[in-house]
């Protein structure tokens, strides 16, 4: 039996100077049909992960298609037993995927698309370079074997990072792979490639997401899991929910070692951020925790209040992209000790 919940994840970059005009439209249909989870509509296009009823997601994708500049909009599906998303947010945005460069135009210049079961005989390839485009804390749960963490806490910090390497600055420019979660990031970020004079930039059509689906494990070269912007916190093979938790009070993923720790109160603090609170703040944050397990009990949602950091933003990437997700934890590279490419393409700190 199907699961209640369905979960799309989409995204377009296309011309939408009229985008404002498509909020209030979007807010009362979706709430119409029972739709939560977050929208982003900017210049660019549109990007966002909304969940419910199936014939309420349906509904809104309809929508959104019935514009002829989306009738082509693609959207990964996949379904859950509970709600994951408490909220509805249809945010008008500078861009979809925040970057901070200007000019960039991902509908024009992304790279070459690669297919999931094409991708691992592109990365074998011992002259490609492969940089995952994601944040710190996603790259710390999975990745594709060998590739390069640039460290970066947000993904406006890769441009930076992309500038500071010499094997990418040389006349000769190396053949790039990027992937990310769903797509969105590397659609960016291989435009900026192509912008500087590579060629060679390519990409994984689908993000680590498709991959994931449709690349049998026993022929997978990812290792870990996948963290997504959900209540699920991380995926594995076949998208089935990864052993990751969600630190509700600094964000950061936890693997069943962290929350083994002392350091681990449920709702209240975890290894990564048990320093950072304060007596104020673990009072608060516990008083919290025992209203959502009394809403537990009794079978209700609970939303309450913001935590004390910025939370990892929610959409199929938006938010890794836009925002600066989780604080860094204690040893956790930093913009001064992010790794540098050799000239051969490894890694060195």
């Amino acid at each position: 039996m199907t699961a209640p919940y369905l979960t799309a994840a989409l995204y377009k970059f296309v011309d939408l100077p009229d985008h404002a005009d498509w909020r209030e439209p979007l807010i009362a249909l979706c709430r119409e049909h029972q739709v939560k989870g977050t929208l982003l509509l900017a210049p660019e296009g549109i990007n966002g992960t909304i969940a419910g009823p199936e014939a309420g997601v349906q509904a809104v994708l309809a929508w959104l298609r019935r514009d002829p500049r989306l009738s082509d909009l693609e959207h990964k599906a996949s379904w859950s037993e509970r709600p994951p998303f408490h909220r509805l947010k249809v945010r008008l945005k500078r861009e979809i995927v925040t970057l901070r460069v200007p000019g960039l135009r991902p509908q024009e210049h992304a790279g070459r698309y690669v297919k999931p079961e094409d991708w691992n005989a592109l990365i074998a390839q011992p002259d490609v370079l492969l940089i995952d485009t994601r944040n710190h804390y996603e790259v710390k749960i999975g990745s594709f074997e060998g590739a390069v963490d640039p460290g970066i806490g947000a993904f406006t910090e890769l441009p930076a990072w992309l500038a500071s390497q010499p094997a990418l600055q040389g006349p000769v420019k190396p053949r790039v792979a990027m992937f990310c979660t769903g797509g969105i990031r590397c659609e960016k970020s291989t435009a900026l490639l192509r912008q500087q004079g590579f060629e060679e930039v390519y990409h994984l059509q689908g993000g680590i997401l498709k991959y994931l689906e449709t690349v049998p494990e026993a022929e997978s070269r990812w290792r870990g899991e996948c963290f997504v912007f959900d209540e699920r916190v991380s995926v594995g093979h076949g998208l089935q929910p990864g052993g990751h938790a969600l630190c509700r009070s600094c964000r950061w993923p936890l693997d069943e070692t962290d929350r083994a720790s002392p350091l681990y109160e449920e709702g209240v603090s975890c290894p990564h951020c048990h320093a950072r609170r304060g007596d104020a703040d673990r009072e608060r944050l516990a008083e919290r925790q025992r209203q959502v397990t009394l809403a537990r009990e009794r079978g209700l949602p609970h939303i309450g209040s913001p935590t004390p950091t910025a939370a990892a933003p929610t959409g199929p990437e938006g938010a890794a992209d836009s925002g600066a997700g989780p604080a860094r934890p204690t040893g956790v590279q930093g913009a001064q000790s992010q790794p540098v490419l050799s000239s051969a393409g490894s890694v060195t700190r």
